[in-house]
């Protein structure tokens, strides 16, 4: 008996149409209801408030109105407007190959190839030293200047957020933007440079063997910080992606509930007050940091712009390279000798450290401390801060970070207190979809992220290599 066989080998049109797509199957339609969503999202943020006799008040006034469809309709402009904006324009107005291009190509060429030559000249202009230290020396002019023209209420915002957050986002940027490390407990080392200010400068209820000057603290809180970024990292950091941030968010959590239970070493939840103030005290000098914020923004941009200096040196330095290596594909820089568990390590310190310096900050500016001056939410906000700016550029996180810390206060005067921090996460939503780089990425993470949509590698190695983790 013969068995007749039959091949069922696809056709090529079987092929191309198991590999169309559906229409809304389309990333762009994908975008159109995250950007609905969004818009829905805002418009219940911005409607009534709720009342604890009906928890359904809120929904049904705001839902149940003409506001929606408003909404709808921007978010539905916005989509259009970005989606087809581009080729609209590229369309209309771009450049164009008409019947007169080959008269007129031999005078417009040699144009273009002279304002190539000036554009290349100008790049070699911004890599020479002292037309950058101009234009460093520019801006620090300009925060110099910036307090006198604002009231005493800005200038609080602008040392109490602004300044304070840009050194928090400055040291996570380390840890997430450079070495790849997703970490959800960052405000933990904040809290330890806080509380070690206290310390040293005898505001705690536990005497310390001397007193410090507030400057004194700043190197003694940053080993502190050092080597309990070490302490977490040397069991921790063979983690990855989630596995790593859920134990930097435990981390957290223990430092937290130790600054609120150990009432006899911290005060507990009531907090330590009569913190000392930054003083110069060296002979005919004889200086205190009181309540006016203005000094503590000099100060603060001082130290900002040392540590931008010697974290620019770094990024380009081998440690420098060593992170990118091990932020693209770990397993990779492994196998090409890089010692991903030192380099990893080097980071969480660095940027624990930078995150004590600011808690030193913060601490002598404010003068009282207590745990819920360190809640998870500050270590979320950091982070959301350093992925709007732009992971692994220093300059996108410093004006991200100093744009977000603005805005709820600009806000405050006509959104809800409880609403701000909604609008902050429509805002990372919708910057999400249309620039998942940030405001101001850097090449190499922008290079990460287009090599990942078009399939050929992850955007970091924060995840799982693919295939799952390799032991």
């Amino acid at each position: 008996m013969t068995t007749t066989t039959t091949d069922f080998a696809p056709t090529a049109a079987t092929l191309a149409k198991l590999r169309r797509k559906r229409w809304y199957q389309h990333p762009m339609y994908g975008r159109l209801v995250g950007t609905v969503a969004a818009a829905v999202l805002l418009d219940v943020m911005s409607g009534p408030q709720g009342s604890r006799e009906d928890v359904f008040f809120s929904l049904d006034k705001s839902l149940g109105s003409m506001r929606v469809v408003w909404w709808i309709l921007g978010a539905v402009a916005l989509w259009a407007v970005m989606e087809f904006g581009k080729p609209l324009y590229q369309r209309f107005l771009g450049p164009k190959v008409g019947p007169l291009d080959r008269f007129t190509t031999p005078v417009t060429e040699p144009v273009k190839a002279v304002t190539a030559q000036a554009r290349a000249k100008t790049a070699d202009l911004r890599r020479i030293v002292w037309v950058r230290l101009g234009f460093s020396a520019v801006v620090i002019g300009l925060l110099i200047l910036l307090p006198n023209l604002l009231s005493t209420f800005w200038n609080q915002v602008l040392v109490n957020e602004v300044a304070i957050y840009v050194l928090l986002a400055i040291g996570l940027n380390v840890v997430i933007g450079w070495a790849g490390l997703l970490d959800l407990g960052f405000i933990a080392f904040f809290a330890i440079g806080a509380y070690s200010t206290a310390y040293w400068t005898g505001a705690m209820p536990v005497d310390p063997p001397f007193k410090l000057n507030a400057f004194l603290v700043i190197p003694v809180a940053v080993a502190t910080c050092l080597l309990a970024g070490l302490l977490l990292g040397a069991p921790t950091l063979r983690l990855r992606g989630d596995y790593l941030a859920i134990v930097t968010l435990g981390f957290h959590e223990i430092i937290y509930l130790i600054a609120k239970n150990a009432d006899g070493f911290t005060n507990g939840p009531r907090g330590v007050q009569g913190i000392s103030n930054f003083g110069i005290h060296i002979g005919p000098i004889d200086y205190d940091w009181e309540l006016d914020p203005v000094p503590y923004w000099y100060l603060l941009i001082g130290i900002a712009t040392i540590l931008i200096i010697a974290f620019l040196r770094l990024e380009h330095s081998r440690v420098g390279r060593a992170w990118t290596a091990i932020r693209e594909d770990e397993v990779a820089a492994s196998a090409t000798g890089v010692p991903t568990v030192k380099f990893k390590l080097m980071a969480f310190a660095i940027g624990a450290s930078t995150s004590g310096i600011a808690g030193v900050a913060y601490a002598s500016k404010a003068r009282f401390i207590s745990p819920e001056s360190f809640l998870l939410l500050f270590s979320v906000l950091v982070v959301a801060y350093v992925i709007f700016g732009g992971m692994g550029s220093l300059w996108g996180v410093i004006i991200g970070t100093a744009f977000l810390a603005w805005l709820p206060q600009y806000m405050k005067d006509w959104v809800d207190p409880n609403d701000r921090f909604m609008y902050l996460g429509a805002l990372l939503i919708i910057m999400m979809i249309y620039r998942p780089q940030g405001l101001i990425p850097s090449v190499r993470r922008k290079r990460e992220l287009s090599m990942a949509k078009a399939g050929l590698g992850d955007a970091d190695a924060m995840s799982e290599p693919a295939g799952g983790r390799m032991t």
